[in-house]
């Protein structure tokens, strides 16, 4: 599957060229992030990881993505709103792993209570890889589905453009023309604009909910710009800013600094980390409010790796999405094998099968981020020691995904300019917006591709290993 441009990667000359071309444009263009020392200032900036070359990817498996992914959105929807369902799939996950604990007990309170809220956002990124497995003919298969603080529409909305101009200055002018527009940060923004607008109150605010750290920020101020660009008016906050400030009145609607708010974007709150008691007692606010929030929590244990082993069992779509068979058909597609580490028979059986054969396998925890799977060796020691212990069942097993590996310049700043065996990830956001029951936005909102060395397993962009790519079709 190799992109038309075999040719240029040996002319280091025309190469080195390209690079100094590529990081201005990318400079000029703002696919931009701030530094490791000074993460919450923008005096000092630089560009954000990026390959010099766009990648090739399959245009039929291009086109499957797509296809799916409005199936996906009302996957996760149909999930969010099956309590029995989340209630029996982790079961088992929360007597171990305190952090989908905690989030299941504020679920169960805020149900308990009655939802305040009435329309539903969802925002999430599917992330596909190309498995060339047994014949070498690839397949799309989901590696997970991300549904809180899916990141990088912004940038990646701003990367065509770079990855356009270096293919120029190459002489690849017509291949140039051929890399498709995309502008998810655009309908992220969309989405939001309408749960705002169906939320019905013109003075209320977007509440972006963000980091301590805040590395990511230009990522998220271009979703927040096309939002003022609509005159709405949006605010960013912190969990301890929601814990000092928030209230809710009688209604429970919601308010920060005097402020209404009609729509909490999460871009944090999706690892422990994020978390200490007066996080937990600001979610729990957030949570009980009547603003929209994306996602509500339902949404985010949706997003767990256990639920999506989960919906990898024979006849569990069908449940989830009945009379959707076509669907159901799309969505099965592109499952990998996905197996369970519960205690008893099937469990014990595939822990065994993992450590005679971790190559064949990625273990993983319910966490969202990057950088929290493990492969090979260090999947074979963790499973041998917990392999008796219930702590396993905060983990799911996946058959490992065989990609085939392209040659790629990965541009970082402060690093020397040296060609990598490369492998990537494609990423479809979806955004849907819900009131009471009926679905009234459900899109594929844009595309992600990032690209990492093959000698990184693990680990999107903001964890400092895969870098931002464009596609292109073959």
């Amino acid at each position: 599957m190799a992109a038309p441009w075999e040719d240029v990667l040996c002319d280091t000359a025309a190469i080195r060229e390209a690079a100094l071309v590529a990081v201005d444009a990318a400079l000029l263009a703002g696919v931009l992030m701030r530094t490791e020392g000074r993460p919450n200032a923008s005096d000092v900036v630089n560009y954000a990881p990026f390959t010099l070359l766009p990648s090739a990817v399959p245009r039929a498996l291009f086109e499957q993505a797509y296809a799916v992914q409005q199936d996906f959105n009302l996957l996760v929807d149909a999930v969010s709103q099956n309590k029995e369902f989340l209630e029996h799939t982790l079961a088992n996950t929360i007597k171990v792993d305190d952090f989908t604990a905690q989030l299941f007990r504020i679920h169960a309170q805020v149900l308990e209570e009655g939802l305040a809220q009435s329309v539903f956002l969802g925002i999430n990124r599917s992330d596909y890889m190309f498995d060339y497995g047994v014949d070498g003919t690839p397949a799309l298969k989901q590696i997970e589905i991300n549904t809180i603080a899916a990141s990088f529409a912004g940038l990646t909305s701003r990367t065509v453009a770079v990855h356009g101009q270096v293919l120029k200055v190459l002489g690849k002018s017509e291949e140039a023309s051929r890399l498709l527009p995309n502008n998810p940060s655009k309908g992220l923004a969309a989405g939001i604009a309408k749960a705002w607008e169906l939320y019905g109150s013109p003075s209320a605010v977007v509440m972006f909910l963000v980091e301590e750290v805040q590395r990511n920020i230009f990522d998220q101020r271009c979703v927040e710009n096309e939002l003022w660009n609509r005159n709405i008016r949006v605010i960013r906050k912190r969990f301890r800013d929601v814990f000092e400030k928030g209230s809710l009145d009688d209604a429970r609607r919601l308010y920060m600094d005097g402020q209404e708010v009609a729509v909490v974007y999460y871009r944090e709150g999706y690892v422990p980390q994020n978390y200490d008691q007066q996080n937990w007692e600001a979610r729990l606010l957030l949570e009980r409010s009547r603003a929209v929030k994306c996602p509500d929590i339902a949404t985010q244990l949706a997003g767990t790796k256990k639920v999506q082993q989960e919906l990898s069992r024979p006849g569990t779509l069908e449940k989830l999405l009945p009379g959707r068979a076509e669907a159901v058909a799309r969505i099965r597609a592109t499952f990998a094998g996905l197996y369970s580490l519960d205690m008893g028979e099937e469990g014990d059986k595939m822990a065994a099968a993992a450590i005679a054969d971790p190559d064949r396998f990625v273990l993983k925890p319910q966490r969202e981020g990057g950088g929290n799977n493990l492969y090979g060796e260090e999947l074979r020691q963790v499973l041998e020691k917990i392999r008796d212990s219930p702590e396993r069942t905060s983990y799911i097993l996946m058959d490992k995904i065989k990609p085939q590996p392209v040659m790629n310049y990965l541009l970082r700043a402060h690093s020397p300019l040296q060609v990598s065996e490369c492998i990537s990830e494609l990423g479809i956001f979806g955004v849907y917006v819900r009131r009471g029951k009926e679905m009234v936005v459900n899109e594929a909102a844009g595309h992600l591709l990032r690209t990492k060395a093959i000698e990184h397993a693990d680990g999107g962009v903001a964890a400092g290993v895969a870098v931002l790519d464009t596609p292109y079709l073959v």
